[in-house]
């Protein structure tokens, strides 16, 4: 099987790069190993940046997103019992956020794919990555119990943190940044209209807790948690009762609650592997980079890193010169460690670490008050919880 670019891995990231390549009139082969009902249901991120929303409706798939998705003009940030609304249009220029969660973006991309895509191959397994360093990689995968060879002018790898791609770099080429976090998110799904109409982040002595949402029938809600808990040993009630705390108010609101149908816990952790690029092999998304969900960042981030492929490869056929394709690396890590950044900046402003000192939980507190009377501060927060530049 030959084609230009074989893609691993059908998340969003890859299922965008091929709709983005079809577009472009460049061909490509995805090759994902779980089947199809599983990549159209794993619960993953739900807020998308104002620039990801402009990608998926220029790429045509935004039909549904615009018609089912909840658009946000701004969070609410909760501390010490009092409430700041960050308006993100009024600080930004008119920029969103939109509440369209990683399954459905998927579901419309796979629908589109198979509509009129290239081959879209689900339980293929992807088993190595060989000749990233020549002009002619090859991506060698098992289906349906034979091996195959997938030949391509150019890999990418979009099979996140756990995939083969990313190990076809070699090692003496590659740096890696990680800081591991002593607490994780203990999520939930319930049946219950949202409590509020946009997120709700809240810092408590507690802990941590954030008010979401998956429509306007579904709420998603989290609270921190130590590191290793398990997600069983928290009882409905339990967990009813510690949101109620976290979010308290000095005023009348209250917090609603409903049959929780799903729980889990997810680690926290920032993880940067440098370069991007090895060769004819590029990674994307979780292949290259992880960040803690507070800045509501890992979907988008792997969306700017296929967009720059996508343009950087049409570039390279339009002109001929592979300038752009040689820049991917740097590129997309600009944008990746000023996402790092933000997100960084919003976990240690909301969580409590477990060994915090009172001068540090004063000192969250300041940081907090300074965002609720400054407009620079709140727009420093608009601009990178709405999205940077791709590019």
């Amino acid at each position: 099987m030959r084609t230009t670019v074989g893609i691993i891995g059908a998340g969003p990231a890859g299922l965008l790069l091929a709709r983005l390549l079809h577009n472009a009139g460049i061909d490509s082969v995805v090759l994902e190993s779980r089947d199809r009902a599983y990549v159209e249901h794993r619960q993953r991120a739900g807020i998308l940046e104002q620039g990801t929303v402009d990608v998926l409706r220029a790429a045509g798939a935004g039909e549904r997103m615009d018609r089912e998705g909840l658009r946000h003009d701004g969070i609410e940030l909760r501390f010490d019992r009092r409430r700041h609304r960050v308006d993100f249009p009024a600080l930004t220029g008119g920029r969103s956020v939109m509440v369209y969660a990683q399954t459905e973006v998927c579901k419309d991309l796979i629908a589109l794919q198979l509509k009129d895509g290239g081959p879209l191959l689900f339980e293929a397994e992807a088993l190595a990555v060989e000749d990233a360093d020549t002009e002619s990689p090859r991506v060698r995968f098992r289906r349906e119990g034979v091996e195959d060879v997938l030949e391509c002018d150019y890999v990418v790898g979009c099979d996140g943190f756990w995939g083969v791609a990313r190990g076809a770099i070699p090692a003496e080429l590659t740096r890696v940044f990680e800081r591991t976090y002593p607490f994780g998110w203990l999520g939930i799904l319930a049946d219950v209209a949202p409590s509020h109409d946009e997120l709700v982040y809240a810092r408590h002595d507690r802990g941590f807790a954030l008010l979401s949402m998956r429509s306007p029938s579904v709420s998603r809600l989290y609270l921190q948690v130590p590191e290793g808990t398990d997600a069983e040993a928290w009882g409905d009630d339990k967990i009813w009762a510690e949101l109620e705390r976290r979010f308290e108010t000095a005023d009348d609101w209250r917090l609603e609650r409903g049959p929780i149908t799903q729980k889990s816990v997810t680690p926290m952790r920032s993880y940067v592997h440098e370069p991007m690029r090895h060769g004819r092999l590029f990674l994307a998304g979780d292949a290259a980079h992880i960040v803690p969900p507070t800045g509501a960042k890992g979907l988008n981030l792997a969306v700017g890193d296929v967009v720059t492929f996508a343009r950087a490869l049409t570039y390279e056929r339009e002109t001929g010169s592979a300038e752009l394709l040689d820049a991917y690396s740097a590129t997309c890590l600009r944008r990746v460690w000023q996402a790092e950044r933000f997100s960084y900046d919003m976990t240690t402003l909301l969580h409590r670490a477990p060994d915090a000192t009172p001068f540090e939980d004063r000192l969250q507190l300041a940081r907090l008050e300074r965002l609720a009377s400054s407009r620079a501060a709140e727009t420093d927060l608009a601009e990178g919880y709405t999205g940077f530049p791709f590019g």
